[in-house]
């Protein structure tokens, strides 16, 4: 079993930053592509940035030059600094992870249960 578990979310002004952390345990043999997706009301998931194993990365338009995505594979954590928030960053927060288990050393698809963040006044 892989469980991956978020934090960081919360509540912060416009131009404001916060630093997001997903942290995979379980039977773990290697994590290969790390992302974050969120889910905001009345819209479709969206793909907010990913980073491979070797540290390529590829982000939103919606997010360039103000979201960086870094992973600790010693660790086996995700992070999203996100910074200059706006209030349409206003969203749950989804880490994604491809794993391979030290059982069947598949990759599978895993993901966090979510974590709120809300840009405000």
């Amino acid at each position: 079993q892989v469980q991956l578990v978020e934090s960081g979310g919360g509540l912060v002004q416009p131009g404001g930053s916060l630093r997001l952390s997903c942290v995979a345990s379980g039977s773990i043999f290697s994590i290969y592509a790390m992302g974050w997706y969120r889910l905001a009301p009345g819209k479709q998931r969206e793909l907010v940035a990913v980073i491979a194993f070797g540290g390529i990365t590829t982000y939103a338009d919606s997010v360039k030059g103000r979201f960086t995505i870094s992973r600790d594979n010693a660790k086996n954590t995700v992070y999203l600094q996100m910074n200059s928030l706006k209030p349409e960053d206003t969203a749950v927060y989804y880490c994604n992870m491809g794993v391979a288990g030290t059982t069947s050393r598949v990759p599978k698809t895993h993901w966090g249960q979510g974590t709120q963040v809300t840009v405000s006044s």
